[in-house]
């Protein structure tokens, strides 16, 4: 053993590789993207490391090798759960072989998804066991028990860091080289009773599964990292359950003081029901502090009904916690103050934030998508139109000045809302944005649903040529994997033709003039057409010389702010500048402005 310093997410992707991982996939989603990341950057070639299209085909993928004996991790975000979710729950039915751990990471607050979504909800739902670490050095350790427990009892498991565990820092001990376990997989063995899903399968694994639930809900009332904490205030008939970084919170806040009984809840299902009863055993009260949904909350007031208990359960439920964001310090110092009687400190009265500086997300400067959205407004000013956005860094086509975006759901969704909103209102211009990466990971089903059903819309795909919001993540469309292999390059337009889109034209969006035109002809032919602009990411390209302004032409008009919302275009003293620093020397600015003044900078093409 020896010590290393690691972001939570390499702790995980580390004690996987410990555990003798096998095969890594997943989709990139911020909490959860370091993990593969880690995976690949020290992986000696012994570990399948792949970015899947979606969720959903990672899960598969991962199911795959696992039947043949392989450990195996996927790797998503809460939300990627969702799209997971159909293989999911056939795959608790079937079990696996080898081990297979579904690591998908929670984002209370949210500070990075659409929903605050709690994956312990998940695990109850497919009845699969779940993990949930409190701590960088936790994470690392755990993520090996869960492996152990999936192939000890043949079932995927769910592990559920948040987002502060991560992509929190610490120094923490890790296994050296020669301590990690060596997995050879077997290979598949042809057995249909057990690897083909029918009705009567089901029945009997349902039955099965309810079995092993209750005894390992017996098993992990034993399990280390399920904690009874003793109070050490003398005849003290409080208590409090915690789980997850709360679990750390909390232990902060009690630190130094005569504290309550404390229960560390680990594995939320199956609940360790048996400690449970011991730990409620003799308290009057128990504050349950939780992040996301009170799982624990009602767990334990379920227990304390079965059990004839006369302990009161407080928490989100109650309201003596809050039901929304994440937990903090001071917000769990405030929560056990006020139920223990204690006076409340300074610090954990302080829990909004002092103000800061308004600074509102924006597209990057020399952003490929900021002229794609710019085009599409410009060929349809004075024109009933409606544009559906989706996911991804193009959803800050939202932002004025663009406002460009009118509707985002999920990944993919814009295509068929389009087709909704035409349904209703034919004589509406309907476009769907969606980026390269989307397209490939749920965007196409929706393009042949629009085609087969003879929708009126205009596709515009926003080809930066990479996954830029996650972190430029590799995708069928860039010709490269996330093993390094150089691979053909899957055709967005080819993929539009083959299904059925008889209009496809490809633009660079930093053409203007011929993107305008190409959006005015393709948005008035009839049926499903598409647009693909074409220009990689900012982030991706050296840039060229910043834009000039000539004082002497320039009038102060301040269309190039106002229109195009770019950073790299400022106002100093009242008068348009450049910020060199931000400047791409994109163009898009010198075809913008009536004046001519803005040059000094290669052209568009």
């Amino acid at each position: 053993m020896h010590k290393e310093f690691l972001m939570g997410n390499a702790a995980i992707a580390r004690g996987a590789i410990a555990a003798g991982l096998n095969l890594i996939s997943g989709y990139p989603g911020t909490p959860s993207t370091e993990v593969l990341e880690t995976t690949a950057k020290v992986n000696d070639g012994s570990v399948y490391v792949e970015w899947s299209v979606n969720e959903k085909a990672a899960l598969e993928l991962g199911a795959g090798a696992a039947y043949s004996g392989a450990r195996s991790m996927v790797t998503m975000k809460q939300v990627g759960l969702n799209v997971a979710s159909d293989p999911l729950m056939s795959l608790a039915y079937i079990g696996v072989k080898g081990g297979m751990v579904i690591m998908v990471a929670d984002d209370p607050g949210p500070i990075s998804s659409q929903t605050e979504q709690d994956t312990r909800h998940f695990a109850s739902f497919s009845k699969l066991p779940c993990f949930d670490p409190s701590s960088v050095q936790e994470a690392y350790d755990m993520i090996q028990d869960a492996f152990e427990y999936s192939e000890k009892y043949n079932t995927p498991v769910l592990f559920r860091p948040t987002t502060r565990v991560c992509h929190g820092y610490a120094s923490i001990e890790v296994k050296d080289e020669n301590e990690y376990k060596v997995n050879r997989p077997e290979g598949f063995v042809k057995d249909s009773s057990k690897w083909v899903i029918f009705p009567r399968l089901s029945y009997n694994a349902h039955i099965h599964i309810e079995e092993r639930n209750a005894e390992l809900s017996k098993v992990f009332s034993g399990y280390s990292r399920n904690i009874i904490l003793p109070e050490k205030a003398q005849g003290c008939k409080k208590g409090i359950a915690t789980h997850g970084i709360s679990y750390t919170y909390t232990m902060e806040a009690l630190r130094d003081k005569k504290s309550p009984r404390v229960f560390k809840v680990s594995t939320p299902f199956p609940f360790p029901e048996q400690q449970a009863v011991e730990f409620l055993s003799g308290l009057d009260e128990v504050l349950c502090i939780e992040e996301l949904d009170p799982i624990i909350e009602r767990e334990l007031t379920y227990i304390c009904g079965k059990y004839h208990l006369n302990t009161k359960i407080l928490g989100k439920l109650t309201h003596n916690v809050k039901t929304a964001g994440e937990n903090t310090c001071a917000s769990v110092l405030g929560n056990i103050s006020e139920f223990m009687g204690w006076e409340t400190p300074e610090t954990a009265k302080l829990e909004e934030a002092p103000a800061l500086p308004v600074r509102p997300p924006v597209l990057c400067a020399g952003c490929p998508h900021r002229a794609s959205f710019f085009a599409v407004k410009e060929a349809m000013k004075g024109q009933k139109s409606v544009f559906c956005g989706d996911i991804g860094c193009y959803t800050l086509g939202n932002a004025m000045p663009l406002d460009m975006v009118d509707t985002c759901l999920c990944m993919g969704a814009g295509v068929n809302i389009t087709q909704g909103i035409g349904k209703i209102e034919p004589d509406t211009k309907c476009f769907a944005f969606v980026g390269d990466s989307t397209f490939f990971a749920s965007a196409i089903t929706g393009a042949v649903n629009a085609v087969y059903n003879q929708a009126d819309m205009t596709l515009v795909i926003l080809d930066n040529s990479t996954t830029a919001m996650t972190g430029h993540q590799p995708h069928p469309g860039t010709g490269r994997t996330m093993m390094g292999e150089v691979v053909e390059k899957v055709s967005i337009q080819e993929v539009l033709k083959g299904i059925g889109v008889k209009t496809v034209e490809t633009v660079n969006p930093l053409d203007l003039k011929k993107s305008v035109e190409t959006v005015k002809r393709v948005a008035n032919e009839e049926g499903v057409k598409a647009i693909v602009f074409k220009s990689p990411c900012a982030v991706l390209i050296k840039p060229d010389k910043p834009a000039v302004i000539d004082s002497t032409k320039c009038t102060s008009c301040k269309k190039c702010i106002k229109t195009l919302g770019c950073p790299g275009i400022v106002l100093r003293d009242g008068k348009v500048a450049i910020e060199n620093s931000l400047c791409t020397g994109c163009g898009l600015c010198s075809q913008v402005c009536p004046f001519g003044a803005i040059g000094g900078i290669g052209n568009a093409e």
